[in-house]
Parts: structure tokens; C-alpha cells; sequence
């Protein structure tokens, strides 16, 4: 599957990501468009360095963007992008019908509850340290194996709260050196082994950028490299800034699985 970024931040790293409710729904159309089964909505900035804006303002950020998305496209698959629970619920209110938490339940202790409740689909992150500390000279002994046994446990407690569908996210770029993100993007096959669909973030990463020397602005190519070497390695959804792309990995590695 292929998830779409909207974000309705004015912060987000990818500029030419940031949307308002004014173009969310050009955008939206877009993205279903070429192939988007999952558009993931989000109102605070997780870049490296980020500040929180508060549960308040990503509520009156996100709230109107999934109910005017829902009223133009009453079939489409709404994720809610955020680490708080009284976000996760009133999303879920309104039309969103999945939540994908950064946090993995541990930076809101009513995650869990909040969503075993809510009875939708949840993803969990792995990430070492906050937004805002995150990159401050991450550090691990052997991160594919650190990274694989925190999803493990916080896939269990989810479960043990109650949520049966869970999703789990190495989290590219949150706490991780461009090594870091190398080595867990050759080990995602160690994390299907737990048994849950595994998501990727590597959309115009730094850890493209790095080794092409390029920007966000310029790093498609380099980002449908990683796409085709995640979803080889068994990776189920891409989430993604650029839909039409990704589709593109995904139906060209089916076809060369199906040989």
C-alpha cells in the first residue's frame, strides 16, 4: 500500500509537502488519484528539532482537513498523524479512520486505551528521544536489534490493551545517523518476522540527501531507490510524499515477484 502525506504544518521539512486547507483538497484528489490507499493527516512537524504546537492548535489544524476530505471523498482511508489521544479520538469523530503514532503509545499514557477504544488500525514508531532531541548524537550498540525488540514489546502491550490491528514503523531518520537507517532498511526483514504489516518512512530523507548530496527538493530519484529495496525486503506500505512514484515501485517489484 502506498500512504499519502498531507501535512498541515508550517514546518514540515519537505516544503513542498505543506498545505493549507485551501489545497488539501487538490491535493487529496491528487494523491487518490494516482493511487493513494491511505492519506495521513498531520498538524505538528516531527523534522528533527521540532517544536510542539500544542494539542489545541493540531486539533484546530487537522480537524477541518478531515472533514472537508471526507465530505468531498467519502470512501477515503484517513490516517491521523499524532502522539496525543484527545487528537487520535476527536480525528477519529470526525472521519479519520487509523491512527499513526510516532510515539508508539509511551508520549501520551491514554494512547492505548484511547484507541483500543476507537476499535481502528494504529501505528507504532520506534524513535530514540523526542522531535526535538532525536538527532542530538544518536547512539545504540546494535540498533537492528534495539529497534526490532522495542517494536516486539510495544507491539505485545498494544495488543494487551486491547488493539488488535497494529502496524510498526522503524522510523527512518527519528534518532538514527544515516548509517543507523542503512542497516535497519537492510534488516526489515527481521521485523516482518514479528508479524506485522511494516510501514516505511524514507520520503526525501537526509539519509538520501547525505549520501547524493542533494536536498529534499531533489531527492525522488534517490527515495524510489530505497522504495523498491524496502518493499523487496518486505516492507507494506510506503509512506510518501509523492504518490504516483511510489505506486510505480510497488507495481513494478508485484510484477517482478510474480515471475
Amino acid at each position: 500500500m502506498v500512504m499519502g502525506i498531507l501535512n498541515v504544518t508550517p514546518d514540515s521539512f519537505h516544503v513542498e509537502s505543506r498545505t493549507d486547507l485551501n489545497g488539501v483538497l487538490h491535493v487529496a484528489e491528487r494523491m487518490l488519484m494516482e493511487g493513494a490507499t491511505i492519506l495521513d493527516i498531520g498538524g505538528a512537524s516531527s523534522r528533527p528539532g521540532a517544536t510542539e504546537p500544542g494539542p489545541e492548535e493540531e486539533l484546530r489544524r487537522v480537524l477541518p482537513v478531515i472533514d472537508a476530505i471526507i465530505r468531498r471523498f467519502p470512501d477515503a482511508l484517513l490516517s491521523v498523524d499524532t502522539y496525543h489521544a484527545k487528537m487520535a479520538k476527536e480525528a477519529v469523530e470526525t472521519g479519520a479512520g487509523m491512527v499513526n503514532d510516532i510515539g508508539a503509545g509511551m508520549m501520551d499514557p491514554d494512547m492505548f486505551r484511547t484507541v483500543s477504544l476507537l476499535k481502528v488500525p494504529y501505528v507504532l514508531m520506534h524513535m530514540q528521544g523526542t522531535p526535538r532531541t532525536m538527532q542530538r548524537d544518536p547512539h545504540y550498540t546494535d540498533v537492528a536489534s534495539e529497534v526490532t525488540l522495542f517494536l516486539s514489546t510495544r507491539m505485545k502491550a498494544a495488543h494487551d490493551a486491547g488493539i488488535p490491528d497494529v502496524i510498526i514503523d522503524p522510523g527512518f531518520g527519528f534518532g538514527k545517523t544515516t548509517e543507523h537507517n542503512f542497516t535497519l532498511l537492510n534488516s526489515i526483514p527481521r521485523l516482518v518476522a514479528l508479524g506485522a504489516p511494516v510501514m516505511v518512512g524514507l520520503s526525501r530523507k537526509r539519509m538520501i540527501n547525505e549520501v547524493l548530496g542533494t536536498t529534499s527538493a531533489h531527492a525522488l530519484n534517490g527515495t524510489s531507490v530505497l522504495h523498491t529495496l524496502a518493499l523487496n525486503n518486505g516492507a507494506a506500505i510506503l509512506r510518501v510524499h509523492d504518490v504516483k512514484e511510489a505506486v510505480e515501485c510497488v507495481k513494478l517489484i508485484q510484477a517482478y515477484a510474480n515471475m
